[in-house]
């Protein structure tokens, strides 16, 4: 998948449609409290009367452009200093008209999107009123973009910045805040937090509706979703909600009576869900084009449990396009990271199989992925432990990103294999000072099979930086596979305690019955 520059640079200019307005304003993202990327050319843009001439200054610089035909200027202040001193911005046009926007910073800018657990608050995590408490960092700002979805490509969206103090933490996405403040502490900077986030969608709301339907490997689920989206019918959704209610709790009662765990959150209002996120890239034009080209230092993703049970196969093509299409949006190749998804009950492989798109997607250049099959919940879909994976991701930034010395920037990720005999040998990068058992105890959670496609348990040991993996009942070993389920055994990890990810070395595409 190639996006193209055209592409996406002609979707961009169809977002900046004419406005009914004509008076001189800013984008909304650019607003009073927002933090500006230090150390890279910024943009800066709006709209004004066709024609006019506006000069935007800040921090010692002012630099002018014209407004276009329909009303959009743009232009880029030259690469700033960080600045924990709050400023100006000071916009003029013609006839001494003029838009200010305060308390400016200059450090670092970091957007993250997803689904529900990027959207989660950091109110619904563990220790709220202790986070709370603490909570006492104005030079972290959030900005929350609040617009809905759209079938068309929107130039200006909705939201404002926040400083950080103890009322208002507890509406920040908790994966980003937790990432956001480490960085701060680290780097010592002032950090800006762009968080555009929307419960129980789909990676295809998030994606550009011309890259997907342009690829060959995608049109199909494009198609489909676009028709279902289209033939949706709001009269019939009460019907359909209440049935959709009575086939979770029949489903719900069974696993009570069989002692089992049920971590299937209800169904939500289809209607409600309709609305919330559109069609195929509805929010993709509704949360995402507006933002751009805000100059950032790099982007979070945090989604997945919206694609783990219907073509889940697709999502490394999926979210190749994602950071493909947006990087190009934004007309720059920014470090990208993804949460992992972590260890929970959904019965099938629609879990572990986006957890291993997830894995190869790191295949594309200034990536990373925070490995979470450790922080789950058997029984809540939204894990309430965001410290940890917000701390994980900044590990990630941290060491690659900021140059700094951190722990490790991953937990241990395959590398390779070999066959000799009964034994298959897995190589790991990331070890950092050595794999070792988590518990400290035998290797658990590995499974080896043959050309029969029959996986049995295996024993794994640590052999420097390899596992060496067997089984006396595979003679003839050809494939291994490690955490492969919903809520695996996990037991991996590298010198800093880091767990590995979830891998397999084989590419059978029909399911088998796992012992």
């Amino acid at each position: 998948m190639k996006p193209t520059l055209t592409l996406i640079s002609a979707l961009f200019l169809l977002s900046f449609l004419p406005l009914t307005a004509a008076e001189l304003r800013l984008a909304s993202v650019l607003g009073d409290h927002m933090v500006l990327q230090r150390d890279k050319p910024v943009a800066v843009w709006g709209w004004a009367d066709a024609g006019e001439s506006v000069t935007v200054s800040f921090a010692g610089q002012s630099k002018s452009a014209s407004a276009a035909a329909d009303g959009k200027w743009s232009l880029m202040l030259d690469a700033l200093t960080a600045s924990a001193e709050p400023r100006a911005l000071l916009v003029v046009g013609k006839e001494g008209r003029k838009v200010e926007r305060k308390d400016v910073l200059v450090g670092e800018v970091w957007l993250g999107s997803g689904q529900s657990n990027m959207a989660m608050t950091v109110a619904g995590c563990y220790h709220f009123d202790e986070e709370k408490a603490a909570a006492k960092f104005p030079l972290i700002r959030h900005y929350r973009e609040s617009s809905g979805p759209a079938e068309q490509p929107q130039a200006e969206g909705q939201g404002a910045w926040q400083l950080c103090t103890p009322d208002t933490v507890g509406g920040f996405s908790a994966a980003l805040y937790f990432f956001g403040r480490e960085i701060h502490k680290e780097v010592g900077l002032p950090v800006g937090l762009i968080n555009t986030s929307v419960g129980g969608t789909p990676i295809e709301s998030w994606i550009a509706a011309e890259v997907q339907s342009s690829d060959p490997e995608t049109k199909a689920n494009y198609d489909k979703r676009l028709e279902a989206h289209r033939k949706f019918d709001p009269a019939q959704a009460p019907a359909l909600h209440q049935k959709q209610l009575a086939i979770w709790k029949a489903a719900s009662e069974k696993a009570k009576a069989n002692g089992t765990p049920f971590g299937t959150p209800p169904p939500k209002d289809p209607l409600a869900m309709w609305k919330l996120k559109g069609g195929p890239a509805g929010l993709f034009n509704g949360k995402v084009v507006n933002l751009a080209p805000y100059t950032l230092r790099g982007m979070l993703w945090y989604q997945g449990e919206g694609n783990a049970s219907s073509n889940p196969g697709l999502y490394h093509k999926q979210l190749t396009q994602l950071v493909m299409s947006w990087r190009t949006l934004w007309n720059d190749e920014v470090p990208f990271a993804w949460v992992q998804l972590p260890n929970y009950t959904a019965p099938g492989e629609g879990w572990p199989r986006v957890r291993e798109s997830m894995l190869k997607t790191l295949a594309l250049p200034k990536t990373g992925m925070a490995i979470t099959i450790d922080l789950g919940d058997a029984k809540d879909i939204h894990p309430k432990n965001k410290q940890d994976v917000g701390e994980r991701l900044s590990y990630w930034a941290l060491g690659t990103v900021y140059g700094k010395t951190v722990p490790a920037t991953s937990g241990p990720l395959p590398a390779g294999s070999t066959i000799s005999g009964n034994a298959i040998t897995i190589s790991f990068q990331h070890t950092n000072g050595g794999l070792k058992s988590i518990t400290g105890g035998p290797l658990t959670g590995f499974q080896i099979a043959g050309a029969d496609q029959q996986w049995e348990p295996a024993e794994a040991k640590i052999v420097g930086e390899t596992v060496v993996v067997t089984s006396a009942e595979v003679a003839q070993p050809v494939a291994v596979r490690y955490a492969w389920k919903d809520w695996p055994d996990y037991s991996l990890a590298n010198g800093a305690g880091l767990p590995a990810s979830p891998f397999r070395t084989d590419d059978w595409p029909v399911p088998t019955v796992q012992k």
